[in-house]
């Protein structure tokens, strides 16, 4: 069987020999970086993941819509399973460094950007990233692999419907989907955002969400990063539906987690990640019902 490092050593467009250098960090793909005749590149490799509605045609759609948005830098080559983008020299963001109050006025803009040029630059076939429908499909998932933590799905699920129900009617953008800190990278003079595996339209609510339950936003950071995306508009009944949605991001993580426990075959502690973002969700789903009961 081919590896991962063969498949991005053998692709079409390198002229002269390459050695792929594994690149750390990725907990849905294998990455490299390749030199070839003075250029970088990152090679991604990853089939498309069907229990994680990860669908490689619409990665690499939402790649080259966010090059030509000026967010993402360029893809080069794609084919099955494989996409090829130019290096970025830049740091990686760790969450410490998304709560700085300078980058956060930088990033929301950014998500702003994501949200309203992306879709103008989108071609072909787009997905919709419904959280709770992503929930129940997982809850099927981990009933059917018979996960160790099946028997507490009945009340997480009913949580969810929950939430779905304080969410209310949504607006509709573009949304990345997937805000870790790791996907948001400063090269000294503007912040990228890379990797859209799970891109698709979906509420802005969403992404600012996920972005601060991953980042561990501050009550305060939160309130002013609501204002700055909405304006005045930011009223009680927004928050209210934020806050569900910021529980839904700490849940579909956590489930993430679980069906990666048992489908994953890549080297990362996904028990110890289900245990950081199911703690994570608890304290969340306790303040949201202590606010908005």
């Amino acid at each position: 069987m081919t590896t991962a490092m063969e498949r991005a050593q053998r692709l079409p467009i390198w002229q002269d020999p390459v050695q792929p250098a594994l690149l750390g960090g990725g907990i849905t793909n294998v990455n490299f970086t390749v030199r070839h005749r003075g250029e970088q590149f990152v090679v991604r490799v990853g089939d498309d993941i069907p229990v994680h509605q990860v669908m490689r045609f619409n990665e690499r759609a939402a790649s080259e819509a966010a090059f030509r948005a000026g967010i993402s830098p360029e893809v080069v080559h794609a084919e099955p399973g494989v996409l090829v983008i130019r290096f970025i020299e830049g740091k990686t963001l760790r969450a410490e460094d998304v709560r700085q109050p300078g980058n956060l006025a930088r990033i929301v803009p950014l998500i702003q950007r994501i949200h309203c040029e992306m879709p103008r630059q989108l071609r072909g076939p787009a997905l919709v990233f419904w959280v709770f429908h992503v929930l129940r499909d997982y809850g099927h998932t981990l009933r059917d692999g018979a996960s160790r933590h099946a028997a507490r799905l009945p009340e997480l699920l009913a949580i969810a419907e929950q939430l779905e129900r304080d969410v209310g009617p949504i607006q509709m953008v573009y949304g990345h989907n997937d805000l870790l800190p790791a996907n948001v990278m400063d090269d000294g003079s503007r912040l990228w955002v890379i990797d859209w595996d799970y891109a698709g339209f979906n509420s802005p609510l969403f992404d600012l969400a996920n972005l601060a339950s991953n980042n561990g936003l501050a009550p305060d950071q939160e309130a002013w990063m609501l204002e700055a995306y909405f304006g005045p508009s930011a009223d009680v009944g927004l928050r209210r539906s934020y806050s569900a949605m910021k529980c839904a991001s700490l849940l579909r993580e956590t489930l993430w987690s679980m069906v990666s426990e048992i489908h994953s075959k890549l080297a990362f502690d996904y028990p110890a990640y289900t245990a950081d973002y199911l703690g994570r969700f608890e304290q969340a789903i306790a303040a949201h019902r202590a606010e908005h009961r």
